[in-house]
């Protein structure tokens, strides 16, 4: 890929994971009990599908070095059509998520193609820490179990950058929600690739919590691998529905 490149609209049918179905907001039942006509998708999925014009453009240059922000606005349903529509912002890329709903993007994420240093955890609740295996639902496919035709990670036997916020995923369900939750934002810095079958290790702190349309928590998040930080990120998450 030629620095030159820039990424260009992709599109898909939305669609969520069965490993989702622990949270029940991505269920119809669960959506619909929040207030919400049915499931929401998975926000770590929709972002899946906002990385692939990145990849196509970038390749793995962006996945060693690059990073960004994503903020879901509203929400993704299940089986809405969506397109990923990039914007060159300066030195930034901003994809932003379009569905056939009233109002749009229903999420933006801001590319940048280099994410910065790694920064240390900041104060907070220190977490237990957690190893993960990074194979089958943390692997190469993640994309292609949610419809996405790229062989790029699994032609190079490469983590699919999706994981890393599904990870931090995994920490806020296991030990800071309650109940339904739902992911709000997260600022990722991609400091390595990752080889499939490795273990990762994360290190997580709960460094705020507040009130805004329920209870949210902001964490820390460093993803270890090899004694490497592979990638960091700060993740929010509305972690019990008002």
């Amino acid at each position: 890929m030629s620095d030159a490149q820039q990424p260009v609209e992709w599109s898909i049918v939305a669609q969520n994971l069965p490993e989702h179905a622990r949270n029940p907001i991505h269920t119809d039942a669960g959506a619909q009990a929040a207030g919400f006509p049915r499931a929401l998708v998975a926000g770590v999925t929709t972002y899946a599908y906002m990385t692939h014009p990145l990849i196509v453009a970038w390749g793995e240059d962006w996945l060693e070095h690059g990073g960004g922000e994503v903020r879901f606005r509203r929400p993704v349903f299940d089986h809405d059509v969506l397109r990923c529509v990039p914007v060159v912002d300066g030195d930034a890329v901003e994809v932003q998520a379009i569905t056939s709903e009233p109002e749009q993007p229903r999420a933006i994420f801001r590319a940048v193609r280099d994410g910065g240093a790694v920064a240390p955890l900041r104060e907070g609740e220190v977490l237990p820490s957690k190893e993960f295996a990074l194979i089958d639902t943390f692997s190469c496919d993640y994309g292609s179990r949610a419809g996405d035709d790229l062989t790029f990670f699994a032609d190079r036997g490469l983590v699919h950058p999706a994981v890393w916020p599904a990870l931090a995923n995994d920490i806020v369900y296991n030990y800071v929600a309650r109940g339904s939750w739902v992911h709000m934002r997260s600022i990722i810095r991609h400091h390595a690739t990752a080889a499939v079958g490795a273990t990762a290790e994360l290190r997580s702190v709960v460094v705020k919590r507040f009130e805004s349309h329920g209870e949210r928590a902001v964490l820390d998040v460093h993803i270890v691998v090899d004694g490497q930080v592979v990638a960091s990120l700060e993740h929010e998450a509305i972690v019990a529905l008002p």
